[in-house]
């Protein structure tokens, strides 16, 4: 009997791994074996030790890789899977093939970094402290990326296909069907990777894609994400509050710090930002973007017009380029990014990591976090283990959203409240329902919460 095995993101949110094998072998020496996603661990110590432990199923005998999109916790374990021995194809869509080539490559520099320190400072107990995979080892993996496009069926095995259905997400995001054809039945599974929020006012200001899946999918088994579903997002408009803290910031002559994710969130942000200062609701403070990777995900985001949505296409068709805005200065080196802390002005610095786990918004906020009249102002998820300024004792004037505001209003998942609409109204008949990933806080009737193997 064909089964799914949970190899990432069962009790937690990150290293989404689900192996769909066509075969009741466990082994996997049999059956035709598809990976549906391939992240890699974050957040909590005990969950990124994770990512140094290998595959239970040899990677050589994996047949296929379906990445539902291009964020860390779902394509950032591709290269070490590579590593390993996996040589088969990896399908995607044409943008999330994009965003890969600038995201795994960046994560691969960013661990020989971080080995290239601790090695220097001997701050690990590992000696060498090794990368966990290689600049040179993310772009070779790239190499195995097939690109195709939504709604398009593709037949992997006489017994497997798949076809891509819009998750709007993040550009490029999918929601992956996957038929089998088991012993004269087909069985459709319907993975949906991250869904983006349901739009249910104008007030969702700055999501950059169009709107996902139509009514009427169908599925025998629905593994549906529920990482916001303990919560309810809020559905006012967030520019006003955003607006009133940059005004009161730039009125006692500080600064902006925001820590913010390189692909998707910080092109929301700007986007934001221009409207605001275009209405006149906040001064025209110089804007700084530093992030190299948010400079490359900008020209993509530009390139796949075909994504966006209509909210969207208007902007770009008002403001153009971001990179061409007046004010707004998009530091590629580390020296331009220097530079900017020679301003002697109010700013607003956008930097990454979001969850100020490394890059150069470590630097910025080394560099501000003594003044009090600055803010630094988080916009996405922020796990309460990886980062509380309120225990500095220099703090500045402390503006989490994360708690109190962007991270509910400006996550793109959906809640509690959408979960189960969304799957009555998308896939009705659904036989099981498995919420993977999600938070082991949540837990809701007919679903299996937490799953590590289900038959099918």
């Amino acid at each position: 009997m064909a089964y799914i095995q949970f190899l990432g993101a069962a009790g937690t949110v990150t290293g989404s791994k689900h192996l769909v094998n066509t075969s009741s072998d466990i082994g996997g020496k049999s059956g035709f074996q598809t990976l549906i996603d391939c992240g890699m661990f974050q957040g909590a110590k005990e969950w990124r030790e994770r990512n140094w432990q290998n595959t239970p199923i040899p990677a050589p005998s994996i047949d296929a890789v379906i990445l539902t999109h291009a964020h860390l916790d779902h394509c950032g374990w591709i290269p070490r899977l590579v590593r390993e021995g996996f040589r088969g194809p990896i399908y995607a869509t044409p943008s999330t093939i994009d965003l890969c080539g600038i995201i795994l490559p960046d994560s691969g520099h960013l661990q020989e970094e971080d080995a290239n320190f601790y090695n220097r400072h001997k701050k690990s107990k590992h000696v060498p402290a090794l990368p966990l995979y290689t600049l040179a080892e993310a772009q070779d993996c790239l190499r195995y990326f097939r690109p195709v496009q939504f709604e398009e069926t593709r037949q992997l095995s006489p017994e497997v296909a798949f076809r891509f259905v819009r998750a709007a997400h993040i550009l490029g995001s999918s929601m992956v069907e996957l038929s089998l054809n088991l012993n004269g039945q087909t069985k459709r599974l319907l993975f949906t990777g991250d869904i983006g929020r349901v739009r249910n006012t104008s007030s969702a200001a700055g999501k950059v894609v169009r709107s996902g899946a139509t009514e009427g999918e169908t599925a025998d088994v629905l593994v549906m994400e529920s990482t916001y579903g303990n919560r309810q997002h809020p559905t006012d408009d967030p520019k006003p509050k955003l607006a009133q803290i940059v005004r009161e910031t730039v009125q006692r002559g500080g600064s902006v710090v925001v820590p913010a994710f390189a692909v998707e969130r910080t092109q929301k942000f700007i986007f934001m930002l221009k409207v605001l200062m275009e209405s006149g609701q906040i001064p025209r403070i110089p804007v700084y973007c530093d992030s190299p990777m948010a400079i490359k995900a900008v020209e993509i985001f530009l390139k796949h017009t075909e994504e966006y949505s209509d909210e969207t296409r208007q902007l770009v068709t008002q403001y153009g380029s971001p990179l061409q805005w007046p004010g707004f200065t998009f530091a590629s080196t580390p020296e331009e990014s220097k530079r900017i802390n020679e301003t002697k002005v109010s700013t607003l610095i956008i930097s990454s990591s979001g969850m100020v786990t490394g890059g150069r918004i470590q630097h910025h906020l080394m560099q501000r976090l003594p003044d009090p009249k600055n803010t630094v102002l988080f916009i996405g998820f922020r796990p309460r283990e990886r980062v509380d300024l309120r225990s500095r004792a220099a703090r500045p004037k402390y503006a989490s959203l994360a708690k109190r505001f962007l991270s509910r209003r400006r996550s793109w998942h959906l809640n509690n409240s959408a979960i189960m609409p969304i799957r009555r109204s998308y896939w009705n008949g659904c036989a099981r329902f498995l919420a993977v990933p999600g938070s082991p806080t949540w837990c809701m009737g007919n679903h299996q919460h937490r799953p590590t193997f289900a038959t099918l």
